[in-house]
């Protein structure tokens, strides 16, 4: 009965990851073809859509699992929150699969527009699904995006483990969600110039996947040709593991220990996001 109880509390949760994810690419990518295929915002309307799809998918997933939304920051909490190592590939996987389905569902709503903008899916519309280094057009190559990616996912895990340490100043379970959402719009409109503030692995790799079996040749390679997707998966990692090891040891170190008993993950101890990614 216990391991029946268990598998299905995890299923509970990678359910909640894969759906609070898509809502968080719903709005992400959604907003990007609106935006280069329709002709219709820019890029601070991008910015706040992503924020805004953080903030939901977090209030939908977050009772169940936690709602990390990103594999980044999965394994930073596993690292320095306890989280099960155990449930550190399903949560990703499950991160995955939502934003590659939630990707599909935008392919196919905008494939009007985005066949008429560009008619041979190439590079020009990329970007709407996944990042680019120099977002397609300035000039960085693929040293500085692994930079900028590691860079921006630290700012990113730092503040959710501020906003979400009930040792620290945080603003409980209702509000915490909202300022992660806001912090993501920040990072978006502070850090988004060199690649795209991908900042989650599932947030760019699922919706690569989802372009690619749609007709994108070229989503694997950045602008220059070169093999690409690896950086958004990689920095984001680092960066978070470079996040967290700061606030620790800065922040968390120095704070009175909680009295809080709850299972690491799975409270406001704990970032109920992703993200991010997400973003």
């Amino acid at each position: 009965m216990t391991d029946l109880l268990k598998r299905r509390t995890l299923i509970a949760e990678l359910s909640a990851e894969l759906v609070g994810t898509f809502i968080l690419i719903l709005f992400g990518v959604g907003v990007v073809a609106q935006v280069v295929a329709g002709g219709i915002g820019d890029h601070d309307s991008i910015a706040w859509a992503w924020g805004l799809g953080v903030t939901l998918g977090v209030y939908a997933a977050a009772r169940l699992s936690g709602a990390h939304l990103n594999p980044a920051v999965t394994i930073a909490l596993a690292v320095f929150r306890g989280f099960s190592w155990g449930k550190v590939a399903p949560y990703a996987l499950a991160q995955t699969v939502g934003a590659f389905l939630a990707a599909l569902v935008v392919r196919w709503n905008y494939a009007e527009v985005i066949a008429k903008v560009d008619p041979g899916h190439t590079i020009k519309t990329q970007g709407i699904f996944s990042t680019l280094p120099g977002n397609g057009s300035a000039p960085v190559h693929t040293g500085g995006a692994l930079r900028d990616q590691i860079i921006g996912t630290a700012i990113l895990m730092l503040l959710i483990l501020a906003i979400t340490d009930v040792r620290n100043t945080s603003p409980g379970m209702n509000l915490g969600p909202l300022l992660i959402g806001l912090l993501v719009v920040a990072i978006g409109m502070a850090w988004g110039t060199n690649a795209g503030y991908a900042i989650n692995p599932a947030r760019d790799f699922g919706p690569r996947l989802a372009s690619f079996v749609t007709g994108y040749g070229t989503a694997w390679r950045d602008q220059y040709g070169e093999l690409y997707f690896w950086v958004p998966i990689i920095g984001p990692i680092i960066g978070a593991l470079i996040g967290g090891a700061i606030y620790d040891g800065l922040i968390g170190r120095h704070l009175p220990v909680s009295d809080e008993d709850a299972e690491p993950g799975r409270t406001t101890e704990t970032p109920e996001i992703a993200a991010e990614h997400t973003r």
